[in-house]
């Protein structure tokens, strides 16, 4: 007796798929926290159905396509309602300490009290269910333990101990301004401001929020080019993924359009920028596999070492130092960068500069 051809439905092949790939996934849909932060999505306006949260076993959390998106096709467009900038800790109930605050605080300081009180009142947070998805801790810099930074290249490890010192030095420096936040806390101050808690926050905000800028204010001090956005922020990098991303004004909502498409039921990738691996770990807190950015970077001690004999190093070293040319030194799949290549021309000279 003849066999019987079967034709293999949508869900064997999204199965067969998964198989090829090696990336298995699981919806998070269904999950309580995913619900709420969708209702909370919705009730601002957004209305993207193209997008599920989904645990990948090579990435964590992430963005699955529900349909095929085109080349040149918008891959998120999130009101500006759904987004947590300084506008919206100003016009909240810390908005009038915030505001009476002298010297200003920074923008950065702001959204990270923000957060910290937000979670402080749990479900009575307007903005509960977007804290309750944000991770827990992080894996960047500031989170490294002694026994890390002890096995860190010497180049990775100064600026990851300057990474957690500059947290450090955010909380401590405040403290003056936490405790005028006593008011509007349940808790004593020194329980909710604590450094811990500032240190997720403001990894939260370094790791997850979008560039944006926003409009000058005289009740903060800098630089305010941060905003929050929620669901948006489950998108992963990938360093061969190009994407155009941007606030549009003429919508009201910030942007993320594909340039090359995704499969659907497939991750949707996003681009952080072309940086190498040293950069992904010290800002986001991990590395990207095959990444074509990747490079080696050579430490000046090791210069000073290799041509410690030649008697005008000391002087040659100060000359590179006063005119920058020790500053990321690297060696890439495509060979010594020309700034390497040129510290090494001018210490490798006969005579002294």
């Amino acid at each position: 007796m003849g066999g019987r051809c079967r034709r293999s439905g949508r869900a064997a092949r999204r199965r067969r798929q998964k198989k090829e790939s090696g990336t298995q996934s699981v919806s998070l849909c269904h999950q309580l926290q995913y619900v709420r932060l969708m209702k909370f999505l919705h009730q601002r306006g957004f209305t993207s159905s193209l997008l599920q949260p989904v645990f990948f076993t090579d990435t964590d959390r992430g963005l699955q396509t529900v349909r095929a998106i085109k080349p040149g096709q918008l891959l998120i467009s999130l009101p500006e309602s759904c987004l947590l900038t300084t506008s919206t800790v100003l016009d909240s109930y810390l908005g009038q300490y915030v505001k009476s605050w002298n010297p200003p605080i920074s923008p950065l300081l702001a959204l990270c009290v923000f957060l910290v009180c937000e979670r402080h009142r749990s479900e009575q947070s307007e903005w509960f269910p977007y804290i309750e998805v944000l991770p827990t801790s992080y894996t960047c810099p500031a989170y490294f333990t002694d026994d890390v930074m002890a096995v860190l290249p010497s180049c990775v490890q100064r600026q990851a101990l300057e990474q957690r010192e500059a947290v450090r030095g955010l909380h401590s420096s405040n403290q003056d301004f936490f405790r005028s936040l006593q008011p509007v806390l349940s808790q004593p101050v020194e329980e909710v401001l604590t450094y811990e808690a500032l240190r997720w926050a403001w990894c939260s905000v370094n790791t997850r929020s979008v560039f944006m800028s926003q409009p000058p204010s005289h009740f903060l001090s800098g630089l305010d080019v941060y905003a929050l956005a929620p669901f948006l922020d489950l998108l992963n990098h990938q360093p061969a993924v190009q994407v155009k991303a941007s606030f549009n004004k003429v919508t009201g909502c910030y942007e993320i359009r594909s340039v090359s498409g995704t499969l659907q039921y497939q991750q949707a990738f996003i681009n952080y920028g072309s940086h190498d691996n040293q950069r992904l770990l010290l800002e986001y807190g991990f590395v990207a596999p095959c990444n074509p950015h990747s490079v080696v970077y050579v430490d000046s001690d090791l210069l000073c070492d290799v041509l410690r004999s030649d008697r005008g190093l000391a002087q040659k070293m100060k000359f590179l130092r006063e005119n920058s040319f020790l500053n990321n030194l690297t060696v890439s799949s495509e060979g010594p960068s020309w700034r390497l290549m040129t510290a090494l021309r001018l210490m490798s000279l006969p005579q002294t500069l």
